[in-house]
Order: C-alpha cells, then sequence, then structure tokens
C-alpha cells in the first residue's frame, strides 16, 4: 500500500493551511482542533486532547496483544517572521513554521490514513501531536498527563527534517542522537548610584564581565565526543541605558549543551556554583532560573534497527551525515518510556537553515516519510 495520488494532494494542500497558521509553543489550540478535524476521516478508536497542553493522541487498537507503537510529531512554530513570498505564507506576524513541524504534523496525517485502511493485527499504534516542542516542556508536559499512561509505548518514533543534506536521504545511527541542553538567566543585583560617585553603589559590572569568558570556559566545544561540553553567551544586559547611573543590576543569558544527561546536570552544577562565587566575591545578590530545558536524546539499537529496516524496504538511500547533532530535541524524554528512535531525513543540500526566516517544510518528503513509518508499524504491528 502506499499514499495515493490524491492523498499527496491533499496532504499537500493541508500542510500549507498549517504553514499559513502557524501558533508558537503553549498557543497551539486551533492547530490542534485542525488535527483533530483531520483525524475524524481515519477512524481512530480513540482521541485524546489537551494532553500536557494542546496535545492530540489518536489510538488504533487491535484485539491480539502486541506492542503499543507510538510515532510522533510537533504541533508548535517560531517565534520568528516568515520572510517570503510563498502564496502559503504565515498570515500571524512574527510567527512563522520555520523548522518544518508543519511537514512532520502531516507526515503522520498521512500515517494515519494508511492505518486507517490496514488496521494494526496485534498491539497498536498511536500517533502522537506533542505541544511546546521548541522550548522544550511539551514532551514532559505530555508524559505528566496521567492520560499518558493509557498509551505506555514500548517503541516510540519520530523524525526530523534537515537541511544540508541531500533531499530524501536518511541519517540514522544507534546511540546518541541530540545534545541535552539548558538556559540559565543568571541575574545580579547589587545599588545603583550616580556615576559620578560610582563607589556610593555596588556594581556587578566586573562579575558580568568575569562571568561571560568564565562561563565559556567551562563548555569549550570541540568534537562530538564522549565528554563533550559547549557553553555559549547568548544575551547579556548591564544597568540602565543612561551615563548618569552607575549599573545596579546585570543580566546574563547562558545555553549549556552536553552530550549526556549526566554531563548537562554536571556542567550545570558548575556553573551555577561559578555564578555564586562571582556574586557572593561582589556583593551581590543572585537569582539563577532555568528555561528550555532538554534532555539528551539517544537512539534505542532495537528502535534504531526497525526504522533501518523500514529506510531500506521503502528504497530510501542513506545519508553520509554522522550523528549525533548539537542542536536539542525534546524526543529524548519519550526515550526514557519506551524504545526510541529518530532519523533525520535531508531537506537539501541547499535548502535555508531550520530556523531561518525563508524556511520551507519540503513537500517532496512526506510520501517516502509516510511509507518508511507505515512500513515500521506494520513490522510491529501487522
Amino acid at each position: 500500500m502506499a499514499l495515493t495520488n490524491s492523498d499527496i494532494v491533499e496532504l499537500t494542500a493541508w500542510r500549507r493551511h498549517l504553514h499559513a497558521r502557524p501558533e508558537v509553543s503553549g498557543e497551539e489550540k486551533q492547530t490542534a482542533q485542525d488535527v483533530v478535524r483531520m483525524l475524524r476521516s481515519c477512524a481512530p478508536d480513540s482521541v485524546l486532547t489537551a494532553m500536557g497542553g494542546h496535545g492530540v493522541a489518536a489510538v488504533w487498537e487491535s484485539a491480539a496483544p502486541g506492542p503499543t507503537v507510538m510515532f510522533r510529531a510537533e504541533l508548535d512554530a517560531l517565534p520568528i517572521a516568515e520572510l517570503s513570498d510563498l502564496p502559503y505564507r504565515s498570515t500571524r506576524p512574527g510567527k512563522g513554521h520555520l523548522c518544518g513541524h508543519d511537514g512532520h504534523m502531516t507526515i503522520l496525517a498521512g500515517l494515519a490514513r494508511m492505518i486507517a485502511r490496514s488496521r494494526p493485527e496485534r498491539g497498536r499504534v498511536v500517533v502522537m501531536f506533542q505541544p511546546a516542542e521548541e522550548d522544550g516542556s511539551g514532551a514532559a508536559a505530555v508524559i505528566a498527563d496521567p492520560r499518558f499512561s493509557q498509551i505506555a509505548p514500548d517503541y516510540a518514533f519520530a523524525l526530523h527534517n534537515l537541511p544540508g543534506v541531500p533531499l530524501g536521504k536518511a541519517a540514522l545511527q544507534p546511540g546518541p542522537a541530540n545534545c541535552a541542553s539548558v538556559g540559565l538567566r543568571i541575574f545580579l543585583t547589587g545599588k545603583t548610584s550616580h556615576a559620578s560617585v560610582p563607589e556610593a553603589g555596588v556594581s556587578p559590572s566586573m562579575a558580568l564581565a568575569r562571568l561571560m569568558p568564565a562561563l565559556t570556559a567551562l563548555g569549550p566545544g570541540g568534537d562530538l565526543v564522549p565528554g563533550f561540553r559547549l557553553a555559549t553567551v547568548t544575551h547579556a544586559r548591564l544597568g540602565e541605558r543612561a551615563f548618569g547611573i552607575a549599573p545596579g543590576e546585570a543580566e546574563l543569558l547562558v545555553t549549556l549543551r552536553a552530550l549526556t544527561d549526566a554531563d548537562m546536570a554536571d556542567l550545570e552544577a558548575q556553573a551555577t556554583q561559578l555564578a555564586r562565587q562571582e556574586a557572593e566575591a561582589a556583593g551581590l545578590g543572585l537569582a539563577i532560573s532555568r528555561h528550555d530545558a532538554f534532555d539528551a536524546c539517544e537512539n534505542d539499537p532495537e528502535a534504531t534497527t526497525h526504522l533501518a529496516r523500514a529506510i531500506e524496504a521503502v528504497g530510501i538511500p542513506r545519508a553520509e551525515f554522522d550523528l549525533p547533532m548539537r542542536a536539542s530535541e525534546d524526543f529524548g524524554r519519550f526515550g526514557q518510556h519506551a524504545r526510541a528512535a529518530m532519523v533525520f531525513l535531508g531537506a537539501g543540500e541547499r535548502h535555508p537553515m531550520l530556523h531561518n526566516p525563508d524556511y520551507d517544510f519540503p513537500d517532496a518528503l512526506i510520501a517516502p516519510a509516510v511509507a518508511m513509518f507505515d512500513r515500521v508499524r506494520r513490522d510491529l504491528t501487522g
């Protein structure tokens, strides 16, 4: 079985409909409604809505025992203005589907059609539309939803398009796939004073100046080998934008990245301790908050084998691309509850990069990706 020409036309139109109506993390209400309407024609046995926010999960059951196999896509877009002249460009200022989640959702929509035409013979199949992937909060919220226990997947699969890799070629291997990361907001507070008498205040300027290179030194980057760590200062602010005021506060944002969750925890502890030491030495108040926290994403060997067999069976060529990636992916948390694997499909060597304002998902990936996932679920559930 394969998608028909009519399927491809309809799915492409649906993808472009989603593209024109992006919703960012935590705001995906209309997108979720579009998904639920799409699923009606695919006759799932149950549809769970509002999972972990606006998440949607459809379930197809069988009468025979077998594994629960879950396929996951993301609902959210980015808070980036789209710059294009596409007829289906974003209609929402400052927001755009510039990571391809509209395409990933469409692939699961195509898979849902295939499941409806050939239901599982054993076990069950779940298609999960996860909210809030971009800020790293969605998978944890879905898993924390009490109804997630009704799904309890044995296997979980996902994909991501990958610009820079030849169109349609697949990058896949067992082991680490994406780094863990977390954003730290370090807020230092002292006391303002008149710029003519800075000694009358407590300035965080020198602490801020020392922290930036010191934090960077904790994660120098380099090759993605065991022990890889990277600390990237992404924003710094000192005091007021004025000449007459010696600063009394400073803000520093740093993104920490590591190959494993254990290394991530150690790097975060070192960064936190460094900030505390600098604040204490300078007589400053300190507040640290965590944001955009992603666990490491690791491909389970057995789940990876199922994907590899499907890729070969449907004729998708393999890419010469080494994993893991420095970028993070919220799919990693599902790997703590199931045998999970993610495959990366090339979007084209010269395709605009992810999060670029002119990015658009390649519709040519829809049919082969549906065929790949459909083969995986047939191998596991009949």
